[in-house]
């Protein structure tokens, strides 16, 4: 018998494994799709990744999971794009039509609703991940600002998608939200009517923002999340402990990102995307009564992401609540980087233990103090009562706006003195603080305030008709 002939006929995993020429050259369609596919995969990842940075509990998928949340909001909306008019009172009708009468359109519309409020909540918790571990100092500087900016619009994209439902909650959040702009010095009123397109709430808004929405808002995010994956490759991909690196093999242990790291990313965005449909066929995404601009829920809340800064505006002048103290925030998060600069943490949770323990004590300070804050300013503290002849601006905003910095102030002192923390000790204990303040606000403003926006027990909320 012929000795070719007697050879066993490979398997199906050896001619896919074996699809290239000796020439390199592809042998079928399938050969040269795979090609693409992997140029694809190294134009975002390393060819070969260090095995410490694949841990799960290191990265937590972060990235990864925004990502596939993109990918997700515009294969949905895509869907939803094609059946809505962007017309009053059409646009609430369509929604009705999406949900009865369009092949799964109820679950594509759940889909799409709660994969972008859960991609708000995955990239900050990616911020605070690249926070806490040094990720953002030099060479990764740039990316960390793209990241911010990112977080911004997704922002941006889910307050825009927010009324296209053109129903009562959409309607009078993005009223109360709106409003906000009208605050900015020398330019909010004419600010808030180009983004309404009028004096208030109309149909030239849900024009505006179903236009940002789906064209302006969407393609800058997917344009700055390609660049942002690209440029985690440029700087040698993910970030590990350096201590990780000091050992005596001074080659830390590397596999190839194909299949290695590959096969885990898809086994994750297997289980999350199966978590999501679950989830979506089982709670419906909110959808109220037409808008009626007549008749004002009480309380009128913004969306619950803006609720924070919605409480700021109770207990501070809205120029200080709405403006100076979220531009400071951004100011300081956008600056990061370029005041903590201490390289030998890079990777590292919390940078040492030192840092862990006053990253507790700052959380456990804020949970103490910011409910205690907003209790007393509620019920006790009254700035305008007791300086009546003074500009509000200064009576119930610079100077509450002055005491509360003065005891953070002496905080950042006393930890500097008391555990020799030094400059990204401290940075990451302010951090923590003012992080933790902003959920709480946001925790009360969701679940504690009530008709007239008055502080209330969720299971004392009283019960208000229409």
């Amino acid at each position: 018998m012929d000795e070719k002939n007697s050879l066993p006929e490979p398997s199906i995993f050896e001619r896919m494994r074996n699809r290239l020429t000796p020439e390199g050259i592809p042998s079928d369609d399938r050969g040269r799709m795979r090609m693409v596919m992997d140029s694809l995969i190294l134009h975002i990842h390393p060819a070969k990744v260090e095995v410490s940075s694949m841990k799960w509990t290191y990265t937590w998928g972060l990235g990864g999971l925004a990502a596939l949340l993109m990918i997700i909001l515009g294969l949905t909306g895509i869907v939803l794009l094609n059946n809505y008019t962007p017309a009053v009172p059409q646009a609430y009708l369509d929604i009705l039509e999406i949900n009865s009468n369009v092949w799964f359109g109820e679950l594509i519309r759940n889909l799409h609703h709660w994969s972008a409020n859960l991609l708000i909540v995955v990239s900050v918790l990616h911020l605070i991940r690249v926070f806490v571990t040094g990720a953002y100092r030099p060479p990764r500087e740039l990316n960390w600002l793209i990241g911010v900016a990112m977080l911004l619009l997704v922002l941006g994209a889910n307050f825009t998608g927010y009324l296209l439902p053109w129903d009562q909650l959409a309607y009078w959040a993005i009223t109360v939200g709106t409003s906000i702009l009208s605050y900015v010095p020398l330019i909010g009123q004419w600010l808030t009517r180009l983004v309404l397109g009028g004096p208030e709430v109309g149909a030239n808004t849900l024009l505006n923002f179903y236009s940002m929405h789906i064209s302006f808002i969407p393609l800058i995010i997917f344009g700055l999340m390609s660049y942002h994956f690209w440029r985690v490759r440029k700087d040698g991909g993910l970030t590990v402990p350096k201590s990780s690196k000091q050992t005596e093999d001074p080659k830390p242990e590397r596999v190839t990102t194909i299949p290695h790291l590959v096969h885990r990313e898809f086994i994750f965005a297997l289980a999350w995307t199966a978590a999501l449909l679950t989830f979506a066929m089982l709670v419906p995404a909110p959808l109220e009564g037409i808008a009626n601009p007549a008749m004002s829920p009480n309380p009128a809340k913004a969306p619950w992401y803006f609720m924070g800064l919605q409480e700021l505006l109770l207990h501070f002048h809205p120029l200080v609540g709405a403006i100076v103290i979220p531009s400071l925030v951004i100011i300081g998060i956008f600056t990061l980087p370029f005041f903590d600069l201490n390289p030998k943490s890079v990777g590292v949770y919390f940078r040492s233990r030192r840092g862990r323990s006053l990253t507790l004590l700052a959380v456990g300070i804020a949970l103490i103090a910011t409910p205690s804050w907003v209790l007393l300013d509620e019920y006790v503290l009254n700035w305008t009562l007791w300086l009546p002849t003074w500009n509000t601006l200064f009576s119930n905003g610079l100077i509450p706006l002055a005491v509360i910095l003065l005891p953070l102030l002496l905080l950042d002192s006393w930890i500097q003195n008391s555990f020799k923390a030094d400059t990204e000790e401290r940075v990451l204990f302010i951090a923590s603080f003012l992080f933790t303040a902003f959920i709480i606000l946001t925790v009360i403003g969701i679940f504690f305030r009530g008709p007239g926006m008055s502080l209330y027990f969720p299971w004392n909320m009283p019960i208000v008709t229409h």
